[in-house]
């Protein structure tokens, strides 16, 4: 296919490859090797952990040869997408980010892998992530650290856990990838990366086959480059799954929902109250954020203040969160956390250990609050369809050692894991440095379709001119 065809084909969404493979403009073949390509090209963005490519042109013929026949298989046939380590795929190496899983082959594939397979989708790989998932700036010394492209100078946070996703979507390596997020995990790559990290309601997608963190908290979600390419994977993945008894909890509504996005009046947001706020934020992201609600405020888009009920503490949830995340991860890794010999990166070794010395009843208290936090959240959200808030009190910062410059994030990040809630980090602004950052919208569990409207409608007024980074310094 001549060079000049693919002008910007890494940058086009998911929906517009989609719509050109079936078509016929492009084929999946044609789409996928030039993404393969990107991803050879660019080694020292580290974004993929392994990449699949006799598989993944496997998979584009074999799409390719379905609509040859008359056969789509979804609405995102032949669309390549990005996975994160921890989600398994038979055959194919599942270390969930530590060096203690070196060499460890998935016996198994995860129902998410399983669904985007049978939608005709086609998997470039695995991305990078944060050992076991535990930390947002996305740092990784031992298996290495993506590298956010919008600076080629200063290895600046990727965000994490879900690191590899988000740094494929913004360099153009991948359409769209899925991560996980317990504690922001989709979210902080996505404000921190420039792209859009929707974490669905508890329940929405099956996590069955994939590596755990935290069975209470525990999300799978899309980072892409809109939030119509995210509601629409979303919508392909989710569903209720014998093997994931949290997906059962969900009444059918709220994934049906999903399929019929509504236009949404502009009085269904509110915004979260700056004393409300759970972290502070730097003066370049306070500027950020008041450009933003200029621009909603001229669009005739201006969220009523919202303040919460005295109860429902966002700085206590986030606390919350982590008292929670951090005693059922102890479950799963805390043996490998007390072994001096295994090969954990020391800060992750040490949140682990943390989660030891939580005692049952603190635990048991968090999981009562949250019973009642979440009650509280919906009733206090009657008639309104999102809550816009801070994704990120900076941007991304030059990455420091003790992995304590951008612990902010989780602050803000936090509460939306703790309340079950739906919530979707949307690129805002830049700041002096031409680095990308974020706002996000959240809403009770299970108006995940409600709070998307909202956000495709927010979308273009937040950022009226999308920028992609300079990619140049990176061979691409």
């Amino acid at each position: 296919m001549p060079e000049h065809a693919h002008t910007d084909l890494h940058f086009r969404d998911a929906r517009e490859l989609a719509r050109a493979i079936r078509q016929r403009e492009l084929s999946s073949r044609q789409v996928t090797s030039h993404f393969l390509d990107r991803i050879g090209r660019a080694p020292t963005l580290a974004a993929f952990s392994e990449v699949t490519a006799e598989r993944a042109l496997a998979q584009a013929d074999a799409a390719d040869r379905l609509q040859d026949a008359g056969i789509l298989m979804g609405p995102l046939h032949g669309v390549p997408v990005a996975v994160k380590d921890s989600i398994q795929w038979q055959g194919t190496p599942a270390t969930g980010g530590s060096q203690t899983r070196q060499g460890v082959i998935s016996g198994e594939t995860s129902a998410a892998v399983h669904t985007l397979a049978a939608q005709g989708m086609v998997i470039l790989g695995k991305t990078r992530m944060t050992e076991y998932a535990f930390g947002l700036s996305g740092q990784n010394p031992t298996q290495g650290t993506a590298r956010n492209p919008w600076d080629a100078r200063v290895a600046r946070a990727p965000g994490g856990s879900s690191s590899g996703s988000g740094v494929a979507v913004a360099a153009g390596l991948a359409p769209i990838a899925l991560g996980g997020d317990t504690g922001g995990s989709v979210r902080a790559p996505a404000a921190l990366n420039g792209v859009v990290g929707y974490k669905p309601s508890s329940g929405m997608i099956s996590r069955a086959g994939c590596l755990p963190l935290s069975d209470t908290l525990d999300v799978l979600g899309p980072l892409a480059r809109t939030v119509a390419d995210a509601r629409l994977l979303t919508q392909l993945l989710a569903g209720p799954d014998v093997d994931d008894a949290a997906t059962l909890a969900l009444p059918a509504a709220c994934f049906t929902a999903l399929r019929h996005p509504v236009t949404r009046r502009p009085g269904a947001v509110a915004v979260l109250a700056p004393q409300a706020w759970p972290a502070p934020l730097t003066d370049a992201g306070l500027r950020i954020w008041h450009q933003a609600q200029a621009r909603l405020e001229q669009a005739g888009l201006a969220p009523a203040a919202w303040h919460p009920p005295a109860a429902l503490s966002f700085a206590r949830m986030a606390d919350d969160n982590s008292v929670v995340l951090a005693y059922e991860a102890y479950r799963y890794y805390g043996a490998l956390a007390e072994n001096p010999a295994a090969p954990l990166w020391e800060i992750v070794r040490t949140r682990i250990a943390a989660g030891g010395r939580i005692s049952q009843a603190d635990y048991e208290a968090a999981l009562r609050r949250r019973q009642a936090d979440m009650a509280a959240f919906a009733s206090a959200m009657h008639g309104i369809d999102a809550l816009l808030m801070p994704a990120c009190d900076q941007t991304a910062q030059a990455l420091d050692p003790e992995d304590v410059r951008h612990v902010g994030l989780g602050k803000l990040l936090r509460p939306a894991n703790f309340l079950g809630a739906a919530a979707i980090s949307l690129p805002a602004g830049f700041d002096d440095e031409g680095m990308p950052i974020a706002v996000q919208l959240l809403a009770p569990a299970g108006n995940d379709a409600a709070m998307l409207d909202c956000a495709a409608l927010l979308e273009p007024v937040l950022l009226p001119a999308p920028r992609v980074p300079d990619l140049s310094s990176w061979g691409l």
